[in-house]
This record gives C-alpha cells, structure tokens and sequence, in this order.
C-alpha cells in the first residue's frame, strides 16, 4: 500500500469523508424540506385569499352591471395580482360575463395545469397562478391569483438556503478535519512511539523497561497506551526472566560439568601412574552426572509445564496419596506418617497432582532431621479439600518464602550444603496453577515448615 493510499485510509481521512456525506445529505435534506413547507404555505395563503374573495362574490349575488360595479368599488382585491370571471347562467341574465382588468387576456393565453398540486396553474402571460371557482343562485366565480410575490418570498427562501448549504460546506470540512486531528494526533505520536521502539527491539532487543507516554485524552488512547505499557512491562519482566533462567541453568550445569572434566582429565594424565584414584573419580563423576540428569529432567518438566493443558478428571484423592505414601516410605529416611480419610475425590490431572505431592515430601525429607517426623494428611475445610505435608525442619524466612517459587531459587543458608536445583518448588507452583489450586506456606512451632495444597 502506497503513502498516498495509506494516508487516504487513515482515521482522519475517513472521518472527513464520512462526517461531509453526512453533512452533505442533512443539508439538502433539511433545504428541501424547508423549501417545501415555504411553498406549501405560500400555497395555504393563497387559498386562503382567494377563498375569502369567492365567499365575498358569492354573497354580493352579482346579477347585473350595478352589482358588478358595486362589489368592485368595495372590494379590497388587487386587480393587479388577482383576475375574476363571472358568469351568470341565468336566463332572465342580460351580461352573461363579467371581467376583472386584464382577465380576458389571462383567458386567452394558454394555461397548463401543474401535476400533482391541486389549483396550481401555469400561464404564459403572467406564469404561475392560484385558481379557485365558486356557484352560488346560478352565477358560476372564477378567481386567478398570480403567485408571483410567493415565488419570490420561495425564491429568497431558495436562495438563503443555498447560501447557507455552501457556507456550511465550506467550513465544516475545516472543523471536522480540525476535530478529526485533535482525535488521531495522541494515536499517530502512540504510532511514532511504537515504531521507535520496534527498530529498537529489532536491532538490540529489549534491554531496557520501554515506556509509552500516556495522553491524558482521549480516554481511548489512554487506556490503550497504558495497556500497551503494561504488556511491554510484561514483555520486559519475561525478557529477564529468561535471561535469568538461562544464566541460573548455565551456572548450575557449569559446576557438574566441570567436576567432570576435572576428573575425567585426572584419570587421563594420573590413571596409569596411580589406579587407586579411578575408582574415587569415576563415583565423583557418577554423582555429578546424576546431578545433571535431575536438573534436565526439572528442566524439561518445567518446560512442559509452562506449555501444556492437562484433562481434569475426578478421582479418589485418597487411594492416591495411599499409594504415594506407600512409594515414598522406603525412599525418605524419616517417618512418614499419613492422615487420610478414605473415599475424597476431587477433580483434577491425577499425575500432577502426585508430582506436587512428591516435591513436598521429597523437600522435607532433605531439611529435615533423619530422626524427625513427616506428617501427610487430608482433609476437607472452609477453604476448600487440603494436601499439608508438615516437616520438623529449621523452617523457612519470610523473606525466602517470598522467591520459594522462583526458578533455581534457594536460599543461602542451603545453598551448597543440601543437594537440589532449585526447580521442585517452580514446579510445583506451575501444576497447581494449571490445576487451579493455590500452595500455601506455614511456619511451624517451634519447629518445622508446612506445605498446604488447596483444591477450590
């Protein structure tokens, strides 16, 4: 699409157009209605004139030249504009006719009536002429009232309207186009603005939080640009969030990586000289392969759970966490102790369910004492049916409770010290989410922690 087709689509464009039509058909609807109703009571007055002028002739009873004489001298009618036949039929009558000045020449010129519009008569002589007969005790009336001050009282009418017509569509191309700017230009600098930032974006990324200055009017363009800020914000915030996931998974195969290599490198250059260390690298190179291979496995978990929508079916929650207990016991080194009330269902995807589950205890069995108590329990409250799994561990801060669900989060009194990626918590907070649950976290006293899943 061409610049010159471009800007003839534009909203400014369109509103001239659309707004001018508009205008345009008002006008001569409205022109034409008034000349209308200007010509119909013109054409009302003048009925009205000529029906008082035959109601006049027809009480006169003009039987003779003394008649005739006398209504005319008393008459207020303007010979000048108005013309009268009278015709008596009477037998005894000794002047069948009688002419107002200039009627025989009206009556002798040719006159046409005009369609459509009841008495309207158009003559050559003197054109157009309001025609209105009366009878009364055998003498017929004919009136002819020249329109010609009507016409132009119409034609002034005609001629105000036209001007009135071209007047407005002259200025309201201005106004509207006036109008249509003030509208578009908050949406054209929103357009500049987001051009700006496209070439930006696609020569260096977003490296930067990009903002949109937000109009105050119109209403529209405010809130689409702080809409649009807020996705650009989102887009921001995912932007480092990746970012930070790929420098948290590069920095935590970094580490296992190069235990590897190390190792594989001593057995290369000392294995021959000293084959008692093989066996002691290769078990350093096991634990660390295995270390990888739970990060891929959370890695890609985590990943499917970011993409996947899972068919909620409803099932025997408590059949379930039997089992899993049952799994879970020779795997944890503390006790496990389960609550669980038989037959509660829930609607849920099963196998997630159990993931979450299973990143529960698998987190307290690390923090927790070997000695110590892990507490799996069921139950149906206000809030909703409830999974805890309650620990006798050191607990966690406040402050770790509010990242405990970022991606490789840990906290730093763990880091180092207890095995783990720092995934199980992510994870768990990405199936409960796709379940529509909510995991919550309480402190117990004087110690231990307890995790807490909600169906609603």
């Amino acid at each position: 699409m061409n610049k010159k087709t471009s800007l003839s689509q534009n909203s400014s464009s369109i509103m001239l157009r659309s707004f001018t039509a508009l205008i345009i058909v008002i006008m001569l609807i409205s022109s034409l209605a008034t000349v209308v109703a200007v010509g119909h009571q013109l054409l009302e007055l003048s009925q009205t004139n000529t029906t008082h002028i035959i109601t006049s002739l027809k009480k006169t009873v003009i039987d003779g030249d003394d008649d005739w004489e006398n209504w005319r001298n008393n008459s207020t009618m303007d010979t000048s504009t108005s013309y009268v036949h009278v015709t008596n039929m009477r037998r005894d009558a000794k002047v069948k006719n009688y002419y107002s000045p200039d009627t025989d020449d009206l009556l002798e010129s040719k006159i046409r009536k005009i369609p459509f519009i009841d008495h309207l008569y158009y003559s050559n002589r003197d054109g157009f002429v309001y025609y209105a007969s009366g009878h009364a005790r055998g003498i017929k009336y004919q009136l002819w009232t020249k329109l010609g001050s009507q016409l132009e009282i119409l034609e002034h009418v005609i001629i105000v309207t036209v001007i009135i017509l071209v007047i407005t569509l002259l200025i309201s191309p201005l106004y509207i186009r006036s109008i249509a700017n003030r509208l578009t230009e908050a949406l054209e600098r929103l357009t500049d603005q987001v051009h700006k930032i496209s070439s930006q974006v696609n020569e260096h990324g977003i490296k930067n939080e990009i903002q949109l200055s937000v109009p105050t009017k119109p209403t529209e363009v405010t809130n689409l640009t702080t809409s649009f800020n807020s996705l650009l914000q989102q887009l921001y915030d995912q932007t480092e969030k990746e970012k930070l996931f790929v420098s948290n998974a590069a920095h935590e195969l970094r580490t296992p990586i190069a235990t590897i290599r190390s190792h594989a490198q001593l057995i290369k250059r000392r294995g021959d000289a000293h084959p008692e260390i093989v066996p002691h690298s290769i078990d350093y190179i096991d634990d660390e392969s295995h270390q990888m291979q739970a990060l891929v496995e959370n890695l890609l978990a985590l990943s499917r759970a970011d993409r996947l929508t899972y068919d909620q079916q409803p099932f025997d929650l408590s059949a379930a966490l039997q089992t899993l207990a049952q799994k879970m016991t020779p795997v944890l080194q503390q006790s496990l102790i389960t609550q669980i009330p038989a037959g509660i269902t829930v609607t849920a995807h099963a196998p997630s369910i159990e993931k979450i589950i299973t990143n529960f205890l698998s987190n307290a069995g690390k923090y927790s004492p070997v000695t110590s108590t892990i507490t799996l329990t069921l139950q149906r409250t206000d809030q909703g049916t409830q999974v805890a799994v309650t620990d006798q561990g050191p607990g966690i801060s406040a402050e770790d409770q509010a990242h405990i669900f970022e991606r490789f989060y840990r906290g730093s009194d763990t880091r180092g010290t207890i095995p783990g990626t720092g995934l199980g918590m992510a994870i768990a907070k990405q199936l409960a989410d796709a379940n529509q649950c909510t995991i919550t976290i309480e402190n117990q006293h004087p110690t231990g922690t307890k995790f807490i899943l909600t169906f609603h």
